[in-house]
């Protein structure tokens, strides 16, 4: 009796045919849609609700398979265990077992190549695998991801925590993206051993009680004048992108990477596009008489009338002004202890100590971002009209010429 109804229950199931559940019992259905597809599903309780779990397609698993399969799924729920998230537990463990031939080496190079293509420069990929290299891989590298915990971090990062920090803390942060990756491509579980707060500083100093900060260099904006005086009497491109980076209080990229298509002579505005910005926000620039003065110089330099070509070319042809450029020009002054970067930072304080702006026109025209995202939402201009005003004054006091005491001037002493 059993043998024939189970032969009519199977008989049932072939011929089902129009969309709906067809139920066997215990909670097991055959559920066909409108499409023609048939798959088994069981339905259980868990809090007083009902769940539904996929066993699979009929053209795969036949009734008695299927029944195997609900009664397993019902035994666990028995016992106390979700059957769903039982089969996502084996599941996820199969991958890790899978991800035990992915070494750290590969993932991280995934993780560089997925994300190439947002970095700003080519030459940020080639730092993250230059660090890696040089400190990760020796240790790490040939190991499962899955396997890098924090005693293998530790090994990372403790024989340059204190002698090169800055690079550790880059290491690091570059260990809990690599690492983050990973849990995410399902190829380790677990927290992140790399991670900071909450785990790694309970372990290492902060950088801040490791050294002291070290600054950009920056000139006294007193001796400014007379540094802009020597500047032009130098020959070269170099010099005269250094002097429009002074004047407009830009950083290294922004100045050498400038294009004619971001000048605008006649509005005596430079806009530089959000992709060469480092906050990813279009920067608008006004440009002061003596900045105007400068770009003149280069147009009339300029060869042809490409108008996407650089402002300041470099030695090759279609190539900006090289990165090293203003160091040797520093350099070559007897400046070598000065940064282009330190610019700014003697721009800020001339504002601070000498300009009656407020600090947010100061910040805006260096392009830092002002407040946070509530005001930010709120402030929709760019303070143009008053940066320009302030960038006006800002040349005025560059461009002064500087004083010097005659050499014929006898103090008086007293008789």
């Amino acid at each position: 009796m059993a043998r024939a109804m189970a032969r009519l229950t199977a008989l049932k199931v072939e011929k089902a045919r129009k969309p709906g559940m067809y139920a066997d019992g215990g909670g097991l259905y055959l559920r066909v849609t409108p499409e023609g597809t048939k798959n088994w599903v069981l339905r259980f309780m868990i809090d007083r609700r009902p769940r539904w779990m996929g066993l699979g397609p009929l053209a795969l698993y036949g009734l008695q398979e299927a029944r195997t399969k609900a009664l397993d799924a019902r035994r666990k729920r028995h016992e106390g265990i979700d059957p769903i998230a039982a089969r996502r537990a084996e599941r996820a463990r199969q991958r890790l077992d899978a991800a035990k031939a992915v070494s750290f080496k590969q993932c991280a190079e995934a993780y560089i190549s997925s994300h190439r293509a947002g970095w700003r420069n080519s030459k940020h990929a080639g730092q993250w695998g230059a660090t890696l290299a040089t400190y990760a891989y020796p240790v790490i590298g040939a190991l499962p991801v899955q396997a890098v915990d924090t005693g293998l971090v530790l090994k990372v990062l403790e024989p340059i925590w204190t002698a090169k920090p800055e690079t550790a803390g880059r290491v690091r942060g570059r260990l809990e993206s690599i690492l983050d990756f990973a849990k995410v491509r399902g190829e380790r579980d677990g927290e992140n051993p790399a991670r900071w707060r909450g785990h790694l500083d309970k372990l290492l100093p902060a950088h801040s009680k490791v050294r002291q900060v070290e600054h950009h260099a920056a000139l006294p904006y007193a001796e400014l004048p007379a540094f802009l005086a020597s500047l032009r009497e130098q020959e070269g491109v170099a010099a005269l992108a250094l002097d429009f980076l002074v004047l407009t209080a830009a950083r290294t990229g922004e100045a050498i990477g400038a294009r004619w298509t971001e000048i605008d002579l006649l509005d005596k505005t430079w806009t530089v596009p959000a992709a060469r910005m480092k906050a990813r926000r279009e920067h608008r620039v006004p440009l002061s008489a003596r900045a105007l003065a400068i770009l003149d110089e280069m147009r009339l330099a300029r060869d042809g009338n490409n108008g996407d070509a650089f402002v300041f070319p470099g030695g090759k042809a279609g190539k900006p002004l090289s990165n090293m450029a203003f160091l040797m020009l520093l350099r070559r002054m007897g400046h070598g202890d000065l940064t282009a970067h330190g610019f700014r930072a003697t721009f800020k304080t001339w504002a601070s100590d000498r300009s009656s702006f407020h600090n947010e026109i100061v910040e805006a025209s260096l392009a830092h971002v002002i407040g946070g995202k509530v005001e930010q939402a709120y402030m929709r201009g760019d303070l143009f009209e008053k940066r320009r005003r302030l960038m006006a004054q800002w040349a005025a006091f560059a461009t002064t010429a500087p004083v010097h005491q005659a050499e014929n001037v006898t103090p008086l002493r007293k008789t």
